[in-house]
């Protein structure tokens, strides 16, 4: 069977063929080797979008405000060798083939993510309403979790002819995706996720306690309530690309990917000498956080760093957060047209939360001496810890928990609050579900957390749309096609997991920042192969459709 992909729905355009063809993006003229593009943001969007111009014979410079990464962020345990927190991205489905061609350049290992009722969690536990059920497999449970799951899979048949569109995406068959997609998207752009479910046959002739369990855990895979006020677009993406199934870990920690990526040096690369990597044509540094951007003149854009360096630029590609366009940069108004700004602006992003703390060694796998059960497994909970995740590093190797992954208003509950703080509100929690278990006898130095919506650089995890903001999405996405643009808005362009279709995915963030290469090409009066055309050649044909108003 033919694996399913992130091949659209919203625009199904094979960036992993694109990426791999040997004949190459695309060629720029002479004239445009050495022409310098500012890169806002070392996250993957700007990192990959920076590698592959300077491929083309480019000059990316790249601005970063925080830490080099963005939401690739591996954060090691002091003291400890190879013993990471991974604070954001930390499970990546191997749907995300865009993401892979570059962890597989770069010869880094990726592991089975240890998610609930899988084998690489071992066990798993399902704390809900003060009971407490131990499993290995979604049959362990007793009939009413599996009860909600079957009704979750018939609510998709039924409202989203799950089936039938999961095949056209394996068969990678253009026509017959829009044909079953761009219906949903008209019918469903308005209402949120919480209504897909309810308003759904299954669901109606079960109890809402059914929906309560939907909501905290799940039906053993992780709970789905933070998600409820969302488009149920957003959702369906997610599930009909399998991005929330079959999931892998990076070893060693994801944030190597856009580190070792700013080192290599490519095989075949046009104007530059052999070895020239992206670290080279940056002095072996990043310039600091842009603080301004502006035009002087009809070819030419200007940004101004935290320390007051202007330089201009041929061209710009902004990566950031699309919120730090108005709250941090000193952005002119009119490089973007008004309902773009309406888009960057109205663009909603979700709150999340985690805390780690390192161990001694892997002590959930030793057995229980009355149950022989696991000690610890991976818990799912109504409790203010939520998700409690379990990674081992090997038999008495210091390994890590992370004791809380939360989102939205779960995460808001602890913002305040500092890591000890949280790690006693996490044991707490954890002792009524595990009362026998001492976590505190096998902590290990400081603990690790994180709250995205409280660091000035991101505001936000990653972008959750409400009912309504299609639209808004379209323009982002689209907005790397600028034939028909003012020359007052064009040269500038915009990548990132929150202006793609799958926001909180890296392979949202590797696919705009791919469509902004293809838009790069283009502006500097490059071509594309026939026999690889690219993201704008595909655009009028495959496109998003388009919603009237």
């Amino acid at each position: 069977m033919k694996p399913i992909t992130v091949f659209g729905p919203d625009f199904p355009f094979a960036y992993d063929d694109w990426i791999t063809h040997p004949a190459g993006l695309g060629t720029l003229p002479p004239s445009a080797h050495g022409a310098r593009v500012a890169i806002i943001g070392a996250g993957a969007a700007g990192i990959i979008a920076g590698y592959e111009l300077m491929k083309l014979g480019l000059r990316p410079i790249l601005f970063e405000s925080g830490q080099f990464g963005g939401r690739l962020r591996s954060q090691p345990f002091e003291g400890a060798q190879d013993v990471i927190a991974e604070l954001g991205g930390m499970r990546f489905p191997v749907s995300s083939t865009g993401f892979y061609h570059y962890v597989n350049l770069l010869g880094i290992e990726s592991k089975p993510f240890p998610n609930p009722l899988t084998s690489a969690a071992g066990s798993t536990v399902i704390d809900l309403l003060g009971q407490t059920y131990y499993a290995q497999t979604l049959k362990d449970l007793p009939p009413l979790f599996q009860e909600v799951a079957t009704a979750y899979d018939a609510a998709l048949e039924d409202g989203a002819n799950f089936s039938a569109l999961k095949q056209a995406i394996r068969d990678r068959d253009s026509p017959r995706i829009k044909e079953i997609w761009n219906p949903l998207v008209a019918a469903w752009d308005e209402r949120t996720f919480y209504d897909f479910v309810t308003s759904s046959k299954a669901f109606q002739k079960l109890s809402f306690h059914h929906r309560e369990v939907f909501g905290q855990v799940g039906f053993g895979t992780g709970g789905w309530d933070s998600d409820f006020p969302n488009s149920m677009l957003e959702i369906l993406r997610v599930n009909v690309t399998e991005c929330d199934d079959h999931q892998r870990y990076i070893v060693g920690g994801v944030e190597q990917v856009p580190r070792k990526l700013w080192h290599h040096a490519p095989d075949a690369v046009t104007y530059w000498p052999v070895g020239t990597s992206l670290s080279t044509l940056n002095d072996g540094a990043t310039r600091g956080a842009a603080k301004r951007i502006r035009r002087v003149n009809t070819d030419k854009i200007e940004v101004t760093d935290t320390w007051g360096r202007m330089e201009a630029f041929d061209a710009v590609l902004v990566t950031c957060q699309t919120h730090l366009l108005t709250t941090q940069i000193d952005t002119e108004e009119a490089l973007f047209a008004q309902d773009l700004w309406m888009a960057l602006d109205r663009t909603r992003y979700m709150q999340s939360a985690k805390t780690f703390v390192m161990v001694d060694r892997p002590f959930w796998k030793d057995k229980h001496p009355e149950t022989g059960r696991d000690m610890m497994s991976m818990t799912l909970t109504d409790r203010i810890t939520r998700g409690t995740y379990l990674f081992d590093n090997g038999p008495d190797k210091p390994s890590v928990i992370c004791l809380s992954y939360a989102w939205m208003t779960d995460a808001l509950k602890v913002l305040p609050l500092a890591a000890p703080q949280r790690v006693e509100l996490a044991l707490s929690a954890l002792s009524k579900i595990y009362p026998d278990v001492n976590i505190r006898g096998h902590i290990l130095g400081d603990p690790i957390t994180i709250s995205w919506e409280a660091d000035q650089n991101f505001l936000g995890a990653f972008k959750g749309a409400l009912p309504g903001h299609y639209r808004y999405n379209h323009r982002m996405f689209g907005h790397f096609v600028q034939r028909d643009m003012p020359l007052s808005e064009r040269g500038i362009f915009i990548a990132g997991d929150g202006v793609s279709w799958t926001p909180a995915w890296v392979e949202g963030a590797v696919q705009t920042s791919l469509n902004a290469v293809a838009g790069i090409i283009a502006h500097f009066g490059g071509t594309t192969s026939a026999d690889n055309p690219s993201p704008l050649d595909a655009y009028e044909t495959d496109g998003p459709i388009r919603l009237s108003g």
